[in-house]
């Protein structure tokens, strides 16, 4: 894990699921996933949104040309844990397809203007992951 990622789930964890810096004005969740290779338990730090009943979160990697290994985990293995401000539960992982995808996308990118840059970064659909609970 990258010590930027480690100080960022530090921060959550000792701030009921609160951080600064960059993300002060947004809701982020903790997302636990079996590594579709190597089988070991991986935790990353994501921009997420409520949508109904469920948690929102997009596979951007910033715009990167590739998707982030954490999105390949869930499709490998669907079952996560999540921690979402003080909660910890299971959830079910679902990668949405058209049309909710992109309205989805939309929704996050109004409450966080930079995913409007990371679409237009990449030529890859940027893939959209509904979380809900177990």
């Amino acid at each position: 894990m990258s010590d930027w990622n480690k100080q960022i789930i530090e921060e959550f964890r000792a701030n009921e699921g609160k951080v600064g810096g960059m993300f002060a004005n947004n809701t982020l969740l903790l997302l636990h996933t079996t590594g579709a290779k190597s089988g070991k338990e991986r935790v990353n730090p994501l921009v997420t949104i409520e949508d109904g009943d469920r948690l929102v979160i997009v596979a951007s990697k910033a715009g990167a040309p590739s998707n982030p290994d954490w999105y390949y985990n869930v499709v490998a293995n669907p079952e996560v844990g999540v921690e979402y401000g003080t909660e910890t539960f299971q959830a079910r992982a679902t990668v949405t397809s058209e049309p909710e995808r992109t309205e989805l996308y939309e929704k996050v990118a109004n409450a966080r203007d930079s995913f409007n840059d990371y679409k237009v970064q990449t030529t890859r659909v940027i893939p959209v992951v509904t979380l809900s609970r177990m």
